[in-house]
């Protein structure tokens, strides 16, 4: 049968997320099994609200279909490995009306070996590590979990990320330390950082030439009325490009700064929160100077620089639900020898 022909009746089965896959032969899954060191056979990861065992097999088949070259796989195991711990809390962001996207941040040496995007157009299309990475990890969900449209994904609008989200933190332009080390790890070391996010907001911000102007128009996304953090509190990843890295480093803002900064700014009062129907019950007194944060506490706001060089613009990832229902989770990428 020709790949044509292979394609096409992939679509029938509900195999794909949409868009043609790559057959996967037994050549090609015997390279990616081998660019992990695994065989077939052996369990990565169980997703116990499933009652699902992830064997290295089906990673290894749905990496091919979404297109992976064979030294992507341990970037994808470590993600699923991700996926399935009980922080993540896989089953509420998978299932959600809310159409979360699973998110994979990348660190360490093995972004710069694979050449996984940190820069211009980091979260779009033109690289195929970000995209087959990302994509693999959806065709898994649908594949092997059934996390499908309309079935055990209950999406009202869904997002563009929910097809593949995947990027690495620009870690040599950065002000600060990375994401893995600030999280424990060894520089050296590599690593994948899963989030349950709604959709990106992108924050525009071209005449500030410090921190505070630029940080409280941050702020403002994520507290916006009809946002999911004001009310669920959750995890927020903020994406700091190039320009507005530069005013981080000119004055010399540290991560801890930024957080506390934006943690004071990105509120609403109940009263504003009750009008806008996000909060039940009448409006009391003394609710006009309440205050809601968007997050809990200022640890909660996850920074990362990632993005071009040239432009104003950075971006907010709010978090799906609350964190009580899903946490970020970083783990390591086993690569083999």
């Amino acid at each position: 049968m020709e790949a044509i022909e292979l394609i096409e009746q992939y679509y029938q089965k509900g195999w794909t997320d949409g868009l043609p896959v790559v057959p996967p032969n037994e050549n090609a899954i015997k390279q990616m099994l081998a660019a992990a060191g695994l065989n077939g056979g052996d369990v990565v990861a169980e997703i116990s609200l499933r009652n699902t065992k992830i064997t290295a097999e089906k990673i290894a088949i749905n990496a091919v279909m979404a297109g992976c070259l064979p030294e992507y796989l341990p970037v994808v195991i470590s993600a699923v490995k991700g996926l399935s711990h009980e922080k993540f809390g896989y089953h509420g962001p998978a299932t959600s009306t809310g159409g979360a996207s699973i998110v994979v941040i990348v660190n360490g040496p093995v972004a710069q070996k694979l050449k996984i995007n940190s820069k211009d157009n980091v979260f779009g299309p033109g690289c195929r590590a970000n995209m087959t990475i990302g994509r693999a990890i959806r065709l898994l969900m649908m594949n092997t979990i059934n996390t499908r449209p309309g079935i055990l994904d209950r999406s009202t609008l869904g997002s563009p990320g929910k097809i593949s989200f995947c990027f690495a933190e620009n870690e040599r332009d950065s002000a600060w330390e990375a994401l893995h080390v600030e999280r424990g790890f060894a520089k050296e070391t590599s690593t994948t950082t899963v989030f349950a996010a709604e959709s990106a907001i992108q924050v525009y911000n071209q005449l500030s030439n410090n921190p505070e102007p630029l940080l409280i128009s941050m702020a403002d996304a994520i507290a916006n009325l009809g946002s999911k953090n004001i009310v669920g509190q959750q995890q927020v990843v903020l994406v700091i490009a190039g320009e507005h890295m530069q005013i981080m480093k000119k004055c010399e803002w540290s991560k801890a700064k930024v957080r506390e900064f934006v943690f004071a700014h990105a509120t609403r009062t109940l009263a504003e929160l009750k009008k806008a129907g996000r909060l039940p019950g009448a409006i009391e007194p003394g609710d006009e100077s309440k205050l809601r944060h968007a997050v809990l506490d200022a640890r909660d706001l996850i920074l990362v620089s990632a993005g071009g060089k040239v432009g104003s613009f950075s971006a907010c990832l709010p978090g799906w639900g609350t964190k009580n229902g899903t946490q970020s989770v970083t783990t390591m990428i086993e690569l083999s020898q």
